[in-house]
């Protein structure tokens, strides 16, 4: 009988083939991504890669065009995002390079980088649906009860709305890691 319940559990075991992990490249990004890493090269999973940009405020937006033309806005707008984006990709590539490198085992391990303009919880659950990923893996850092409720929480929100598991590294107080 013990043999035939270890032949069910071993059928049960949940396929991991997609990781999405998600990112505000902070100086805590490496310890998160290393969970990514492990649970990747554990799997022989892919990684993508995630980061929001959040969008301006209507608030920030008409501040803006009191001072110059919404045309104007928009391509000065445009402009920043895909400065932004391209700089966010570099470190993002960068941050993936120097960990492989670390774990020969990962190579090709992250399959591909977004960065995308939208409420980092919103982008985060579209993403993991596009992408059909199977866990996603986003870090969590301790906020003041009063900042939580002010600014609240893209991995609260992400944990109570995403339809697939979400492994929450959290991160050690006063824990920094500086990457270029």
């Amino acid at each position: 009988m013990f043999q035939d319940e270890a032949v069910m559990v071993k059928i049960m075991l949940p396929k991991i083939e997609t990781i999405l992990y998600t990112t505000g490249l902070s100086p805590h990004a490496p310890y998160v991504f290393r969970y990514a890493l492990a649970l990747a090269s554990q799997h022989r999973a892919k990684i993508v890669a995630v980061h929001a940009i959040e969008p301006l405020t209507p608030f920030g937006k008409s501040l803006v065009e009191q001072y110059i033309s919404p045309e104007s806005s928009l391509e000065l707008h445009t402009k920043a995002r895909e400065t932004v984006t391209s700089q966010l990709k570099k470190r993002i590539e960068r941050l993936c390079n120097e960990e492989c490198n670390n774990a020969p085992s990962c190579e090709n391990a992250v399959a591909s980088i977004h960065v995308l303009e939208g409420y980092s919880d919103q982008v985060i659950l579209n993403m993991a649906e596009e992408c059909s990923a199977d866990v996603i893996v986003m870090g969590a850092r301790r906020h003041s009860r009063v900042g939580e409720f002010m600014l609240g929480s893209t991995t609260r929100k992400v944990l109570h709305s995403a339809s697939q598991p979400v492994f929450v590294v959290k991160i050690p107080k006063g824990y920094k890691e500086e990457f270029k």
